[in-house]
């Protein structure tokens, strides 16, 4: 069965994509791991200008764009049974972490091998950056408060799908 994400998902991405004043950010700006970003977190690629600001509409069209991609790629990784809530965990974390990231996870692994608790248990490890300036990686109050609410939206609906 393939999922999309539900409002859950929208909310949590919301709730952590901030621009760096808060809400979406209609112009670019650098993220903690000094990607140009923009709106929900899109990320910008190479071939994409943004030479005004974005509307409110643009952003979440932006987002809804990014989503398909990530729940294309959850939904073809993920062989286990799982939830809504669970799917919606997962499009999230990847959708910060990336597909590659996701996809070469012992989280993914754990949960294909329907060990549900240990995967669910894999969030909390995903909460470093790596430091522009440094080289290394660095534990993030954000990055650990978005890997705890990934974790209680992944664990939400039982561990028993």
């Amino acid at each position: 069965m393939a999922y999309e994400p539900s409002p859950a998902a929208l909310e949590l991405i919301h709730e952590f994509e901030q621009g760096p004043h808060g809400g979406m950010a209609s112009v670019p700006y650098r993220d903690p791991a000094d990607q140009w970003t923009i709106g929900w977190g899109h990320l910008i690629r190479d071939s994409e200008r943004f030479d005004r600001p974005l509307t409110a509409m643009q952003a979440d069209e932006l987002l809804l764009s990014d989503l398909e991609r990530f729940s294309a790629g959850v939904n073809a990784r993920v062989t286990a049974p799982i939830t809504q809530a669970m799917f919606d965990a997962l499009v999230c974390f990847s959708f910060n972490v990336g597909l590659g990231a996701f996809a070469g996870s012992t989280l993914l692994r754990l949960l294909n091998q329907r060990f549900y608790a240990a995967a669910a248990g894999q969030f909390e490890r995903w909460n470093k950056a790596t430091d522009p300036k440094t080289g290394q990686k660095v534990a993030l109050r954000g990055l650990t408060r978005r890997r705890k609410a990934e974790r209680d939206l992944f664990e939400r609906d039982g561990l028993n799908p």
